[in-house]
């Protein structure tokens, strides 16, 4: 019994080291060395079009409500520390940047269901959407295989950035800004 708990034990630390990709890839960026994630130019051209269940109430959010807006798409789960300390910075985004056109929409890949999640979102005073994102959604994004990671996404739909693990809040308010601008 006892080597069963330790091998599963095992399992559990090795799934969430590959699952919760904590910072592996922070190697700083072109902000000359602030910290965060690793940024490139995003695998596919456009946003794929998506409509998934709210995590507060369950009802369908079609991506096609935030067109012409820029967005900030980003994967998460309640129980990655990366994902944890980035949502402050998120909050902050939303309210500084939403009446200029910005909108982050936050995807939730958790397993446990839409009801810990929603509990999640009051608890952290989430101010931006949560969906439950499915597999196809990830796929669609080029597959995710870390978590967080989150895309940039221009007025028109066209995906300009990946940032992978956390990325700093100056990186992100640096790149809003400058596709906000006329």
């Amino acid at each position: 019994m006892k080597r069963i708990v330790t091998y599963f034990c095992s399992i559990a630390v090795v799934f969430m080291i590959f699952a919760c990709d904590s910072g592996a890839e922070k190697r700083g960026d072109s902000a000359g060395g602030m910290g965060g994630g690793v940024v490139r130019t995003a695998s596919v051209s456009t946003m794929a079009h998506f409509a998934l269940p709210a995590a507060v109430d369950g009802t369908l959010v079609d991506s096609d409500e935030y067109q012409g807006r820029v967005r900030l798409i980003n994967f998460f789960a309640t129980w990655c520390p990366p994902c944890l300390e980035e949502i402050p910075n998120l909050i902050e985004l939303e309210n500084r940047f939403g009446a200029d056109g910005f909108s982050v929409i936050g995807l939730s890949v958790d397993q446990g269901g839409r009801e810990k999640v929603k509990k999640f979102v009051k608890k952290m005073k989430i101010n931006y959407p949560v969906l439950m994102a499915d597999d196809k959604v990830s796929s669609e994004f080029g597959g995710v295989s870390g978590i967080p990671v989150s895309f940039l996404v221009a007025r028109d739909g066209t995906l300009l950035r990946r940032y992978m693990g956390y990325v700093d809040h100056a990186v992100l308010e640096r790149d809003i800004q400058e596709v906000l601008q006329p």
